[in-house]
C-alpha cells in the first residue's frame, strides 16, 4: 500500500472525480479527508468508503471560497491524523451563459471556487504540509481549448495552470511538488448536464469519455514516490481528445 499512513485532503469529494479519488487512495492505505460544501453528499461518501472497509475517514464541510473554512479543514486534517501529505484541489463550479449575459457575480462565484479555493489550500498546505508532500490541481482541457458560453470557467481553469506553475517553483524549496491534471470529457453529472453537450454545440465522442477512476489513477501517480521528479507538470488525461484535428 503505497500511501499507507499518509493523509490526503480531497475537495469536491462528495461525488465524481473526488469520490473516485478517495476510494483509490483509501484502497492504498491513506487517511482520507473528504471536503465539500455538500454535507449530505459528504456523509454518503463517507458511508460508501466505510462499506469498503475504510475506517480512517474524516469529513469537513468546507466552502473552498472561504479562507477560514479552508484553514479549518487543514487544521482538522492534521488534528485527526497527525500529518498532511497530499491535497487534491478538485472542487469546481461551471456556469453556462453568453458573455454579454454574464454578471460580475457570475465571475466572482466561479473564480472564488475554481481558482481561489486552490490558492487557499495551497497557501495553508505550504504552511503545514510535511516535506515530500504533493498538491494536485484539477484543471480542464477548457484551459487550452474551449467552447462558447463557459468563458469564466475556462479563464479560471487557465489561471489555475498559472497558479500551478508559480506554486511549483515556490514549493520546490519546501520539498512540496505541485502539478496539474487537465481532464477531458469524464462521465460525471457536470458533463451530461452541460447545456452545450445537450445542444450539440460541444460534440462528445463516446469513445473519448473517460471514467472518474481514470483521473483518480493519474492523481495517484502524481502523488506517489514514482513521480518524485515531476514538478510543475500539466498532464492531459483526455483520451486523446485534444489531439484530434
Amino acid at each position: 500500500m503505497k500511501f499507507q499512513g499518509k493523509t490526503i485532503i480531497i475537495t469536491g469529494a462528495s461525488g465524481g472525480i473526488g469520490l473516485a479519488t478517495a476510494k483509490k487512495f483509501a484502497s492504498e492505505g491513506a487517511n482520507i479527508v473528504l471536503a465539500d460544501i455538500n454535507l449530505e453528499g459528504l456523509n454518503k461518501a463517507r458511508d460508501q468508503l466505510k462499506e469498503t472497509g475504510s475506517e480512517k475517514v474524516w469529513i469537513s464541510r468546507c466552502d473552498v471560497s472561504q479562507e477560514k473554512e479552508v484553514e479549518s479543514t487543514i487544521t482538522g486534517a492534521i488534528d485527526n491524523f497527525g500529518r498532511l501529505d497530499i491535497v487534491v484541489n478538485n472542487a469546481g463550479l461551471m456556469i453556462f451563459k453568453k458573455i454579454e449575459e454574464q454578471t460580475e457575480n457570475d465571475w466572482y462565484r466561479v473564480l472564488s471556487v475554481d481558482l481561489l479555493g486552490a490558492f487557499f489550500f495551497t497557501k495553508y498546505a505550504f504552511l503545514r504540509m510535511s516535506k515530500g508532500g504533493s498538491i494536485i490541481n484539477i484543471s480542464s482541457i477548457h484551459a487550452i481549448e474551449t467552447t462558447p458560453m463557459v468563458a469564466c470557467y475556462a479563464a479560471a481553469k487557465a489561471a489555475l495552470l498559472s497558479l500551478t506553475r508559480s506554486a511549483s517553483m515556490e514549493g520546490k524549496a519546501k520539498g512540496i511538488r505541485v502539478n496539474a491534471i487537465l481532464p477531458g470529457a469524464i462521465d460525471t453529472p457536470m458533463l451530461w448536464d452541460n447545456p452545450n453537450v445537450k445542444a450539440g454545440i460541444e460534440k462528445i465522442d463516446i469513445d473519448s469519455v473517460g471514467k472518474p477512476g481514470d483521473i483518480a489513477g493519474a492523481i495517484s501517480f502524481l502523488a506517489s514516490d514514482e513521480a518524485e521528479f515531476v514538478q510543475g507538470a500539466m498532464l492531459r488525461v483526455d483520451g486523446g481528445r485534444l489531439s484530434k484535428l
